[in-house]
């Protein structure tokens, strides 16, 4: 008996802040293992907290029953994508444990 396939994501909350996020691998070669905040952002939030090591995210669902998936926003990505932009997720709040 097979089990059934995962998606790869895990949509949960953050250990030390308990913000909701997504945690995903992207990519198929080279994959990222992303954490990405579920809040949507406007063009201009997402440019504002865009930074080098913080990189937005397009939350492309396939279809309304499918989990909803990474995808890198390139400069290809077209410019009036219809689903939301989220960016990587940055704790703010300091772990409360030593390890």
């Amino acid at each position: 008996m097979s089990r059934p396939r995962t998606s790869g994501a895990a949509d949960s909350r953050c250990p030390t802040c308990a913000a909701p996020v997504l945690t995903q691998w992207v990519g198929t070669v080279a994959a990222l293992r992303i954490t990405a905040d579920l809040r949507p952002l406007a063009p201009d939030q997402l440019a504002a907290l865009w930074e080098p090591n913080r990189l937005g995210w397009c939350l492309y669902r396939a279809s309304a029953h499918s989990p909803p998936r990474l995808r890198w926003l390139t400069a290809s990505h077209p410019p009036a994508c219809p689903h939301p932009h989220v960016i990587a997720h940055r704790c703010t709040a300091e772990p409360d444990t030593l390890f």
